[in-house]
C-alpha cells in the first residue's frame, strides 16, 4: 500500500466520520431514490448476474475499492477480480448480496450549495448459491459508498467494505437502533409506553435517551423520573458498603444489636443474622412477609446456608441501619450517594421537590394506567424514583468502586452464593460468569407497571441501564443486549435461559 494511498483512505474515512454534523435525507427524496436505483444497478443487476458492464458503466475512472481483508483495489483491478474471480466460468457457485432493509443512510454533498455528490452507509449480507440452487448465508459487513455527480450520471467513486463477519453476525443486529424514529415505531409494535436508555462506555455514561409518551401527546422527556422497582436494592446495598468502607458498619456483625423484628423475637436464628446475609439474599426471609399464610415474618432456613430472595431482609436492614445512625434510609442515601454524585431527581420517597409532570406513569399491557403510589417512607428494597442520567452515574461510581475500601469492593463482586447455573449472587448485585475470567453485574427490578434492568462489565468498562413502564417491559430487553454488548449480550441471556 503506498503512501498515497493511505493517504486517500484516510481522508475518505475522516469525510465520512464527519457526516453526523450534516442531516440525512428522507427516504422519500428524489436523491434517495436516485442512490437507491444506482445500488440496485450495481448490485442487483451487476454483482447479482455478473453483468460486467454495469460495473464499468457506473464506476467513475479513478474508483478506488478499499476491503477490510481483500486490501484496495482501482477500477482495473476490480474489475479483474470480478470477472476472473466471483464470476469466473469455473466457479461452482454464485455470490447473491442482499440490501438490509432500512439501515442505508444517504447524506448529500453540496457545494457552493449545489449538490455534487452523496455518501451512502449500510449493511449488506451475501448468500452462496450452488448449481443445484442449495443457497447458504455467507458473510455481512457494513458499507460506505461515495457518488458522485458527473455530468449528470451519478457515479460510484469510492467504495468501502468493512466489518466483515460470518454467519450474518452484523446483519441479524438490529438497525433499528440506529434510527430514533425506528425505536419508536419498534416500541409501539411491542405496546411499551416510555423507554428509558442509557449507554456506558469506556467507563463514562456516554448515552442517556427515553423514547415515547407519558401520556397521549406528551413526548417523554431525556429527564423522564421513573419508578425503577427492585433497582432501589443496589441503591441501599451501597449506602451499606459505604458505611462498612468508613469503619461505621460491620458486614458481619450480628443486626439483632441494633433491631428485632418483633415476628421472629423468640427465634433463636434471629441472632445469626447479618448483613452479609442480607445483600446477598441469604436470609431465610419470604420475598415478602404478606406472602406468608400469617402475613408475618418467618425465618424458612438458617441464614447463609441457601439463596432466597429477599425484599423483607433488605427493609430488615434499614430498620437496623436507622436505628444505629439515628436517620432515615434517604437521609443516608443523600449524604453518601445522591448529593456527592448529583443526583438531583433520585429519592425514596415523593416529596415536594418530585416533579410529577415528568413521571412515567405505570400500565398493564392492554396499556390501562395504574394509580400511582407516592410513598411518603422509604423501603429500602423498591420504589426508588430515578432518571437515566442519575442511574447511569451511580453506575459509573460503582464500577469504579468509588467511596468503597479495596476489601469491600473486592467483597461485592465475589460470588457469595450461586442462584442458578452461570450466575451468583455478590453484596447487592447479581454475577454473571460470562468466561475468560470476564464478568457481569446487574440488578433487574419488576413490579405492576414496571420493568427495569442494567448490567454493567467492569472488565471493559461497558454497561446498559433499561428502564420501562409496562409489565411485561421486559420483551425488548433481548434486542437491546444483543445490540448493545454484542457477545456479552448473547452470554447473559444464554445464561438467562438456560435451564
Amino acid at each position: 500500500m503506498t503512501i498515497k494511498t493511505i493517504n486517500h483512505y484516510l481522508l475518505l474515512l475522516f469525510f465520512i466520520a464527519s457526516l453526523s454534523l450534516s442531516a440525512q435525507v428522507d427516504k422519500n427524496s428524489d436523491l434517495y431514490k436516485t442512490i437507491i436505483s444506482r445500488d440496485s444497478l450495481l448490485f442487483k443487476v451487476g454483482f447479482n448476474t455478473c453483468d460486467i458492464n454495469q460495473f464499468e458503466t457506473l464506476l467513475t475512472e479513478d474508483f478506488e475499492f478499499f476491503h477490510d481483508e481483500d486490501s484496495i483495489s482501482n477500477k482495473k483491478k476490480f474489475l479483474s477480480n470480478i470477472r476472473n474471480g466471483l464470476c469466473a466460468s469455473s466457479k461452482t457457485y454464485q455470490l447473491r448480496r442482499d440490501l438490509i432493509a432500512g439501515s442505508t443512510e444517504i447524506y448529500p454533498l453540496y457545494k457552493d450549495k449545489v449538490l455534487y455528490g452523496a455518501i451512502q452507509t449500510g449493511i449488506h449480507k451475501f448468500y452462496r448459491i450452488t448449481t443445484d440452487k442449495k443457497e447458504t448465508p455467507g458473510s455481512s459487513a457494513r458499507f460506505t459508498h461515495l457518488w458522485l455527480l458527473q455530468k449528470g450520471n451519478w457515479k460510484l467513486a469510492r467504495g468501502l467494505s468493512y466489518d466483515h463477519q460470518n454467519n450474518n453476525t452484523i446483519a441479524n443486529k438490529s438497525v433499528i437502533f440506529d434510527n430514533d424514529a425506528e425505536i419508536e415505531n419498534w416500541l409501539k409494535e411491542n405496546n411499551v409506553p416510555t423507554l428509558g436508555l442509557g449507554i456506558i462506555n469506556d467507563g463514562k455514561l456516554q448515552q442517556i435517551k427515553v423514547f415515547g409518551d407519558l401520556k397521549k401527546g406528551v413526548t417523554a422527556p431525556y429527564n423522564t423520573i421513573f419508578n425503577v422497582a427492585s433497582l432501589t436494592k443496589p441503591i441501599t446495598a451501597m449506602v451499606t458498603l459505604k458505611l462498612v468502607s468508613l469503619g461505621k458498619w460491620d458486614l458481619d456483625e450480628p443486626l439483632y444489636k441494633y433491631w428485632i423484628d418483633p415476628d421472629v423475637a423468640n427465634d433463636p436464628q434471629v441472632k445469626k443474622l447479618t448483613t452479609r446475609h442480607i445483600l446477598s439474599h441469604q436470609t431465610g426471609f419470604s420475598n415478602w412477609r404478606w406472602n406468608n399464610t400469617d402475613k408475618k415474618l418467618h425465618f424458612q432456613f438458617e441464614p447463609g446456608t441457601k439463596y432466597q430472595y429477599s425484599g423483607e431482609g433488605f427493609e430488615y436492614l434499614r430498620k437496623a441501619l436507622e436505628k444505629k445512625f439515628n436517620k432515615t434510609l434517604d437521609q443516608l442515601a443523600k449524604e453518601l450517594i445522591f448529593a456527592p454524585l448529583q443526583m438531583n431527581d433520585t429519592n425514596y420517597i415523593w416529596d415536594k421537590k418530585t416533579d410529577e409532570t415528568r413521571f412515567a406513569i405505570g400500565y398493564d399491557p392492554k396499556g390501562n394506567a395504574y394509580e400511582t403510589e407516592k410513598r411518603k417512607t422509604a423501603n429500602a428494597a423498591d420504589d426508588l424514583l430515578t432518571t437515566i442520567e442519575d442511574y447511569g452515574k451511580f453506575l459509573v461510581s460503582v464500577m469504579n468502586g468509588d467511596g468503597l475500601s479495596k476489601k469491600v469492593f473486592d467483597d461485592m463482586k465475589t460470588n457469595q452464593v450461586e442462584t442458578k447455573a452461570g450466575k451468583h449472587f455478590g453484596l447487592g448485585l447479581e454475577i454473571y460468569d460470562l468466561g475468560n475470567g470476564e464478568t457481569a453485574l446487574s440488578h433487574g427490578g419488576a413490579d405492576r407497571g414496571a420493568q427495569t434492568i442494567f448490567f454493567i462489565l467492569p472488565k471493559t468498562k461497558q454497561g446498559i441501564i433499561i428502564f420501562t413502564n409496562v409489565d411485561d417491559g421486559y420483551k425488548v430487553y433481548e434486542k437491546l443486549l444483543t445490540h448493545y454488548l454484542g457477545n456479552n449480550g448473547k452470554k447473559i441471556i444464554e445464561i438467562e435461559t438456560k435451564k
